[in-house]
């Protein structure tokens, strides 16, 4: 249960990062994570794949984890 708390701490903390960007993208068109990692394509295509994993763990277990979306 703890691994599974300190997964989900991370899998916020990668959707914060992700909502941050996009929206510095959309209003400013600044992408952080390519400013931050410059030079490091690898290293910015893994923060890309793991913000989108996040956000595919997230979408897959909300309902089951969600007090209001729990009958739908």
């Amino acid at each position: 249960m703890i691994a599974r708390k300190k997964l989900m701490k991370w899998i916020i903390v990668l959707l914060v990062i992700g909502g941050i960007n996009w929206g510095l993208i959309g209003l400013f068109g600044i992408d952080l994570v390519k400013m931050v990692l410059s030079g490091q394509e690898m290293l910015q295509n893994i923060v890309y794949d793991l913000v989108g994993l996040s956000a595919i763990v997230i979408a897959l277990g909300h309902q089951k984890s969600c007090r209001e979306c729990a009958g739908m």
